[in-house]
Order: structure tokens, then sequence, then C-alpha cells
């Protein structure tokens, strides 16, 4: 078999199914699993300015009103925030970049590889976090969210292809979970920086949690120059060399070994049978292959498509992200909650605490069961929380309980929805459509986080 460089390029197979992959090795462990950093850099914007939101000193600069006084009663400290319009703007601003970013992301990995796509997801960031560090007004801020918007989602379309890809499919799911984990670690530093830095008078209250940002794509952007791109990568571009020396990196096995030449085969013949399916042709009719087939047929492109985005569409229909992106605003609007700051770190502990479940319960359970019950446990504590708002909201006793129950429908989200869209939506695409696949799911949860 000669690769798209016209070198000859000898690839050999077994029909032992037990021998197409190598033992999971440490370093090899480790390598996809470093990929999971992003979700770290992911998760810690997605949390930091829920707490920047409700900095007094924050609140002062964008808007002008006078601090509250020393003792305030309940109206000043609700007076005292954010108006909705300014609030949801900081916010949202950012998915809009990310919705774009991860659309385009699936063309530019396919052209550049995972790899180069990632490392240029943390530059385009790095851009972004330094106009917003530097911001005294609300349009530098909403800029630098813009840009970085794009970063982001370069990186959170394509971290979920580069593992999937790279990762041994023992493995997989646990791998790609591990994702989601660090997305909640992400979400907890962001906590501990924005209650650290709360009660700071000067710029340094918003500035330093910001800034921060800049560490994670450092670290990530980084290090994963370090690895290798993905094999299935230089598959889809001809390039078999390439291909056999990165699983070889990978999997801790020579480029001769038959672990890595039988993996190596099953690729291949993969990839050329999905060619057969899906036939490539022009730009524009390889993203028209996304939404081809029938919607009674599992296996077509369609139903793979609609999977994707609508697993990532119901994940932030949860309304997880109310609780991470509004929850110091909420806490502090109830008037019956001394630190908001305190409650929201709880419950962002909470949220890091659960997701390692997931890892095992993933593998052992499969990813539908546990999407079913976890969607279940999510709809009986919103139940219950909205009921006992309603009746009895002004209890401080009755707000302890539904802070206990929000607890409770964290854990749910985060050993079930929380990973779970991620991993279905990184194996369900072929090869031919998998990036643009891919990046289509993501933009999906980006466009419904808005």
């Amino acid at each position: 078999m000669s690769d798209r460089d016209g070198k000859v390029a000898e690839v050999t197979a077994t029909t032992d199914v037990n021998r197409i992959e190598a033992p999971i090795t440490w370093k090899a462990y480790f390598m996809v699993a470093f990929a999971a950093f992003g979700g770290i850099y992911f998760g810690y914007d997605s949390g930091y300015i829920n707490g920047v939101k409700g900095m007094p000193y924050f609140i002062h600069q964008q808007t002008g009103k006078p601090y509250p006084p020393p003792n305030p009663t309940d109206e000043e400290n609700a007076a005292f925030a954010l108006e909705a319009w300014r609030d949801s703007l900081i916010t949202s601003i950012l998915s809009a970049g990310t919705f774009f970013g991860a659309i385009i992301a699936g063309d530019i990995a396919d052209f550049i590889g995972r790899r180069m796509t990632i490392i240029a997801g943390c530059t385009v960031f790095m851009i972004g976090v330094i106009l917003q560090t530097a911001s005294a007004g609300l349009g530098l801020l909403v800029a630098g969210r813009l840009i970085a918007g794009f970063g982001v989602g370069f990186v959170s379309a394509i971290i979920i292809l580069y593992m999937s890809e790279c990762s041994p499919r023992k493995i997989r799911g646990a791998v790609v979970a591990g994702y989601q984990f660090a997305i909640t670690i992400g979400l907890l530093l962001a906590a501990c920086v924005d209650y650290g830095t709360q009660d700071r008078m000067d710029t340094g209250s918003y500035r330093i949690p910001i800034a921060i940002q800049m560490l994670w794509a450092l670290l990530l952007g980084g290090g994963i120059a370090f690895l290798p791109d993905s094999p299935r990568y230089f598959v889809k571009r001809g390039k078999l060399d390439k291909a056999a020396n990165s699983l070889s990196r990978l999997r801790g096995q020579p480029v001769s070994s038959d672990f890595v030449q039988n993996e190596l085969a099953e690729i291949v013949a993969n990839h050329e049978y999905e060619l057969q399916v899906v036939p490539q042709g022009s730009y524009w009719s390889s993203w028209a292959n996304c939404f081809k087939g029938s919607l009674r047929k599992p296996s077509s492109n369609l139903r793979r498509t609609i999977l994707g985005t609508s697993m990532q569409m119901m994940q932030q229909w949860t309304g997880v992200n109310f609780i991470f992106y509004f929850g110091t605003t909420f806490f502090n609007q109830l008037g019956t909650i001394d630190n908001p700051f305190l409650i929201s770190l709880i419950t962002t502990l909470v949220n890091v605490c659960s997701t390692p479940i997931s890892f095992w319960t993933i593998e052992r359970f499969g990813r539908r069961p546990l999407l079913i019950w976890g969607a279940l446990g999510m709809l009986i504590c919103e139940f219950l929380v909205a009921i006992m708002g309603t009746v009895d909201g002004d209890n401080p006793a009755t707000v302890r309980a539904m802070i206990a129950f929000i607890c409770i429908y964290i854990f749910f989200f985060a050993s079930t929805w929380g990973p779970g869209a991620w991993v279905v939506i990184g194996e369900i695409f072929p090869l031919p459509i998998r990036s643009r696949g891919v990046g289509l799911s993501t933009a999906s949860n980006w466009l419904w986080n808005c």
C-alpha cells in the first residue's frame, strides 16, 4: 500500500481480534489523558465569570452604582447587581464565539491536523484573555470574551476528537469522561480564585481570575506540542508511515510490533470501507455527507448528526449551567444566604467529586442506561427544588433544603450526562465526517449554552 507521499507502506493484519490492541502502559495512558487537561481550560473559563459578576468592585465599575451601606437591607443588596442585559451579554457572548469556533474547527483539523488546531485555539484564546485583562469597561471585556470564545470553540471540539481517535478502545470511555472531570476541576479552581479575590476593592478583583486563564492555555498548548497527532488523521491524509509512528508512540510499542501493525490495518480497513459508503467529493459535498441517509436507518449519517447535536443540546437543557453561570447572583438575591460565594464553591466541589464515578460506570453499564437514569434523577430534583421555592421560598430552612437537592441534582448530572454526552459524540461518527460531526455537535453545545 502506498501513502500520499508515494512511499510504500506495508501494513500487515491478523484475524485474531484479541491481538489488535497493545497492552495499556502508564506512559500511553498519560499521553492520551493529558489532552483531557483541555477541560480545565474550558471549565475555568466557563466558571470564573459567575463569581466576577457578583464582585462589588466589578459591579460598581460596570454600572456606576454606589456601594451598599455597611448593614444593607435585602432590597439594597438586590439592587446592587448588574442589569439583566449586561449580565446576559457578558455571559453569553463567549458562547457566540465558541459556536462559530467549533464549526470551523473541524475543517481546520482536517487540514492542519488535530494537534495544531488545538495549539491554534490556545493562541487565539490567549489573545482574548489579554483583551479581557486589560479591560476597564464593557466594550473591551465583551470583545475579549468573543475572541476567547473562538479559541474555546476550537479546543472544546477538537480535544474530544483527538482523545477519541488516540485512546485505546478499552479505556476510551473513561479517558473522554476524564475531560468532563477536568472541566469540573476548572470550575472548582475558578470558584476558589473568585472566592479569594472577591473582597478586593481594585481591578485585581476581576483581573486576577481572568489573567490566570492564560496559564491553562500555555500548559495545554505547550504540552500537546510534544504529543503525536492522531493516527486516524494521518490515515485520512494518506500518510501511513506517520500514522504508524504516531501509533507506536501512543501505544508504547515499536513500529514493527504486531500490535501497531494490526491496529493500523484495522484503521485503514475501516477508513476504506467508510469511503466506499460515503464517497468524498467537493468541499460542500463533504459537508452535505453529514446529512445524508434516511431518518429511519440507525446507521445513516443524518441520524448520527442529529444524535450528536441533540445529545449536546439536551446536556445544556438540563439547566446545570444556571448554577455555574448565575449561581452566585441567584444565591445572593435569595436574601437568606450569608455567603453566596461559599455556596457556589460547595456546588462546584460536589461537581468535582461526583464526576470520577463515571470512569467506572460508563464502561460497566454502558452509555444509554447511564443517561436514562441520570435524566430521571435530575428530573426529580428539579421538581422538588421548584416546588419548595414556590411554596415556601422565603423560609431559611426551605432554602437550605433547596441547596441540598441542588447538590444532589449536580451529582446526577456530573456522574451521567456531564461526561456521557461527550463520550457519545466522540464515538458515533465515521472517519470521513468525524471532524465535522464532532464540530457540529460541540457547536450545538455552545448554541444552547447561550
